[in-house]
């Protein structure tokens, strides 16, 4: 097994590097954890032993069930309310299964799979990357919009910087709020910030990087892959090589590789008063393991997405939705950024989503078997046939 230097922030793999347990700690410098409540019966958790809990860490657990129950009554198409939590019904959270928000639902519904578009790796890694630089589902109408198809084969710098620059001058944002893209380092700088992304997807398929992916190993070499460009750091590429997964350019487990980003470091800090010896990555790792015995210890019923259990892309997200939850549900305990407040109010989309999976997991005849058989009891009871 080859050996990684530890670098701040980095991790760093050759090509053979496919353990998850041998992943690299952030190195974060020295800060205080949170101390164990002394509500907490440390006889319960001996399971995490040497790994010491805090009270965020049932919390967490809490926070999936309730926030998956919310899912699955948008999925019956329930009216609000969805939830008696008032931190949930008040503030935007993500949902437990990343591929099941808005934006993954569209980029895997109408960018990856789309029967009218090409189906070569080439074109289905152009489409991703494109949409998941902007991360924005109207950038991507707009592009369309005008340009038709989108396809590789026709790409034109002029043509897209003519579209997007007419549209920041109109007052319009194209980049998603929901992570910060950076506009690069002094060598990498143009005019406008897309300039520096729209060549950084030209050099990547120069590159040929479709072709790497799919001759990639394991999701930590694509990793790699996707890291070794500009701008994008261990969080980007990650989430990157997460949403090319959805495709069939690579078929890596989920449950191989994990990098924690900024948020879900917060929310470990949270749930753990000591990691025991383990680094984030194991702890994620650990929560994933461990997700059927902990629902059951607290009496929560978490219905999975028809079989499919948490993966370590959904856990890793999950602490950074409960280190906001806990900002209010516990404000005594505090995290590494300190904050305290939760930016966005929770605000009903009305526009509905047609739940779609990668066909490769092999869920979306049951997702649409479960919706039909809903929808059918409940015309039944209203016209009260029995």
């Amino acid at each position: 097994m080859p050996t990684k230097q530890p670098t701040r922030g980095k991790f760093k793999t050759t090509q053979k590097d496919t353990s998850l347990d041998e992943q690299l700690s952030l190195d974060l410098g020295d800060y205080s954890r949170p101390k164990i409540s002394d509500s907490i019966d440390v006889a319960a958790y001996s399971h995490l032993l040497p790994a010491k809990p805090t009270v965020v860490f049932d919390t967490y657990w809490r926070f999936a069930a309730e926030r998956q129950k919310v899912f699955f009554k948008k999925l019956r198409g329930e009216p609000m309310p969805w939830t008696e939590d008032p931190i949930i019904s008040t503030f935007k959270f993500t949902n437990a299964y990343r591929a099941s928000d808005r934006t993954s639902q569209y980029l895997i519904r109408h960018v990856i799979y789309r029967e009218d578009l090409p189906s070569t790796p080439e074109e289905v890694f152009f489409r991703i990357i494109l949409f998941k630089i902007f991360n924005k589902i109207e950038t991507w109408r707009l592009l369309e919009n005008r340009l038709g198809n989108i396809i590789y084969a026709e790409y034109s710098f002029k043509r897209y910087d003519e579209i997007l620059t007419k549209a920041i001058e109109n007052g319009q944002s194209i980049y998603s709020a929901a992570y910060i893209m950076p506009s690069g380092g002094k060598g990498l700088r143009h005019t406008r910030k897309h300039h520096t992304h729209l060549n950084l997807i030209e050099r990547m398929m120069t590159d040929e990087l479709p072709k790497k992916l799919t001759d990639a190993p394991n999701m930590h070499r694509g990793f790699d892959l996707l890291r070794e460009y500009p701008t994008i750091g261990d969080f980007l590429a990650y989430q990157f090589i997460t949403d090319v997964n959805y495709s069939e350019i690579t078929n890596f487990s989920e449950m191989s590789f994990v990098v924690p980003g900024p948020g879900a470091l917060d929310g470990i800090r949270k749930c753990f008063a000591d990691l025991g010896g383990l680094n984030e990555p194991e702890i994620i790792k650990l929560m994933a393991k461990n997700q059927k015995f902990e629902f059951e210890r607290l009496g929560l019923d978490f219905h999975s997405i028809f079989g499919r259990p948490l993966q370590l892309i959904d856990c890793q997200n999950l602490f950074c939705e409960v280190d906001k939850y806990s900002r209010i549900k516990h404000p005594e305990i505090s995290g590494i950024s300190g904050r305290t407040r939760i930016k966005q109010k929770y605000s009903a989309n009305r526009q509905p989503i047609d739940y779609w999976y990668p066909p490769k997991w092999g869920i979306n005849e049951t997702v649409k078997q479960y919706k039909e058989n809903y929808v059918n009891t409940n015309l039944k009871s209203k016209l009260g046939v029995v």
